[in-house]
């Protein structure tokens, strides 16, 4: 349900949690008394002993850890939690209780600067990828405009390139309010510039579109060097549609262009 930018970040997250976590503690043991943890131990005790624990395939243990911290208000145990729910990973997937956990997030908020705030985004980027989709058997049906918020928030706020995408995509396509292809050109153009493959595809197509052939086809052809495997097909699609049209000419640029684009040298 998710794309793999946004799981990239997830992963990306969790894996800094984890360095934390991992750098503070020793050898995992059995959830219990004589590994010097238990469940009346202190959140962050509890959720570096789930970290360790996850790292070590004992997810039971971690699962356990994670919701002992979560009850005591650990932000990065319940996200933690969360995930697990919604990858059915160390649990059976539940992704309605993985929206309840990241909306738990989301009601409370973060300060300024504080160290729990990749878990409210996080949080927020899960939340509006479960409304525009909706979860099947539960009472969150698809709410774009929610959705459409969401992204709005996250991309504004903290500037974050998938959620620019997503928002802009939405934009394009009129969900969840008005089309609005000028904004949309510009959350495209800022999240491309962060390095989403998927923008930079996007807004390539849409300048190849108005008129600046070589250097939209450039974009689409820098944007097949950076994707991931599941999102390659459309961005191929993309771009193979594009040079068949463009001339010999606008080809020749493209490619010597879409080298800079990759490196980052040409904005």
């Amino acid at each position: 349900m998710v794309t793999s930018e946004f799981k990239l970040f997830k992963f990306m997250l969790m894996g800094m949690s984890m360095a934390v976590a991992l750098s503070l503690s020793g050898p995992v043991r059995a959830f219990d008394i004589k590994a010097g943890v238990s469940k009346e131990s202190g959140p962050f005790d509890l959720f570096k002993f789930g970290f360790k624990a996850y790292k070590n395939g004992q997810k039971e243990e971690a699962v356990e850890a994670y919701k002992y911290a979560a009850e005591k208000g650990h932000t990065g145990s319940r996200w933690a939690l969360a995930n697990m729910y919604a990858d059915g990973d160390g649990v059976t997937q539940d992704d309605f209780e993985a929206f309840k956990i990241y909306s738990e997030i989301a009601q409370q908020g973060v300060e300024p600067g504080s160290e729990d705030t990749g878990f409210f985004v996080n949080a927020l980027l899960s939340l509006a990828n479960y409304y525009k989709h909706g979860i099947s058997g539960s009472p969150v049906r698809i709410d774009l405009t929610q959705a459409r918020q969401l992204y709005f928030q996250v991309a504004s706020t903290f500037g974050v390139p998938e959620a620019q995408f997503q928002l802009a995509q939405m934009m394009l396509a009129g969900e969840g309010g008005n089309a609005s292809p000028q904004q949309a050109k510009k959350w495209l153009n800022q999240a491309r510039k962060s390095g989403h493959p998927g923008a930079m595809a996007v807004f390539g197509n849409i300048l190849f579109d108005e008129g600046q052939s070589a250097r939209g086809l450039a974009m689409m052809t820098a944007a097949l060097d950076r994707c991931k495997p599941k999102d390659c097909g459309w961005m191929e699609a993309l771009q193979e549609q594009a040079f068949s049209v463009a001339n010999e000419a606008d080809r020749r640029t493209a490619m010597s262009l879409s080298h800079s684009i990759a490196s980052g040298s040409d904005d």
